[in-house]
């Protein structure tokens, strides 16, 4: 008979353009616990490279001394998962091409270290410990000022080729629609992220279109009504693509989900005509702000283990 899994430790690090939050997370075997966590201002001003140093610092101190096993670095933008560098981060001010974030950080812990998208960061989290444990296939949308995307196949979180699979906020839903932050026209990204929510509202953010949608102001039920439709197009369009089990909606539309759910169920009735709905749940993500951090802690984990298993 086996005995217990041996723990080990593990650091995920979720950069933020305004904090960094860090997480320790304690894994026994396909277990995993948040032992420690806090936030830290980013100071993103000070330019990239005072980013790397701050990421190093911040881990160092939060380790305090007790080694870990890995770590894991949540990027809110483009990287090169293979150089462990940014390439687009677009909500930090400097030139982050070509920044190398993975190996300074990583020689300051002494620990093996990757990097990973925030939004898969969120999705991996929400897999292993959050509202997608125990399922196998899930799609997942965080909405905000962007709307980043996740989907996993048989228990893992699908990066792609160059770390850049699953933005399924820049799916086209209207090749006529308005423009995109990343250039295109028409993404879902473009109808639900937080500016277009308000405006769709006639409010100045997102949280007050919420707060007025419930206390029945007809402007803003019709905007989330609205937002709710385009969200349920695009998740129609994934789950007729994908058939999964769960779709994790999270970010701050998570707190609106039950003004949202009506027109997304009507939209996925509508278009999905290939698979049964009667499998797929639509839930609020559980992790809240820290699923980032966490992800990236259990993404640094995997990826160094499976490192040390395919060694020779």
């Amino acid at each position: 008979m086996s005995g217990p899994a041996t723990a080990s430790r593990h650091l995920g690090l979720d950069l933020g353009g305004t904090n960094i939050k860090w997480v320790i997370a304690r894994r026994a075997g396909e277990a995993w616990e948040v032992v420690e966590r806090g936030t830290v201002g980013t100071d993103a001003a000070a330019g990239p490279a005072a980013v790397v140093r701050r990421l190093a610092r911040i881990g160092t101190e939060a380790v305090a001394g007790s080694a870990v096993s890995s770590v894991g670095i949540g990027l809110p933008g483009l990287y090169d998962p293979a150089a462990g560098t940014t390439r687009f981060l677009p909500n930090l001010p400097g030139e982050w091409n070509g920044v190398p974030v993975a190996a300074p950080v990583g020689q300051a812990l002494a620990a093996p270290t990757h990097v990973v998208n925030d939004a898969r960061a969120f999705g991996l989290a929400e897999l292993r410990l959050g509202a997608a444990r125990g399922v196998r296939s899930m799609i997942g949308l965080v909405i905000g000022t962007g709307v980043g995307g996740v989907f996993a196949i048989d228990g893992q979180v699908y990066q792609g080729r160059d770390g850049t699979g699953g933005e399924l906020g820049h799916q086209t839903v209207d090749p006529d629609g308005p423009s995109c932050n990343c250039g295109n026209h028409g993404c879902l990204e473009a109808f639900t992220r937080a500016d277009r929510i308000a405006a769709a509202c006639g409010t100045d953010t997102a949280d007050q279109a919420v707060e007025r949608a419930r206390s029945g102001d007809p402007v803003a039920v019709a905007g989330i009504a609205e937002v709710g439709r385009y969200l349920g197009i695009g998740i129609a369009s994934m789950v007729t693509v994908l058939t999964p089990e769960r779709v994790v909606l999270g970010g701050g539309v998570a707190a609106a989900i039950d003004l949202l759910m009506g027109p997304i169920h009507a939209e996925m009735r509508r278009r999905v005509r290939t698979t049964s709905l009667d499998g797929v749940e639509v839930v609020p993500a559980e992790l809240g702000t820290w699923a980032g951090a966490i992800g990236a802690a259990v993404h640094g984990a995997e990826r160094a283990a499976a490192a040390v298993g395919s060694a020779p």
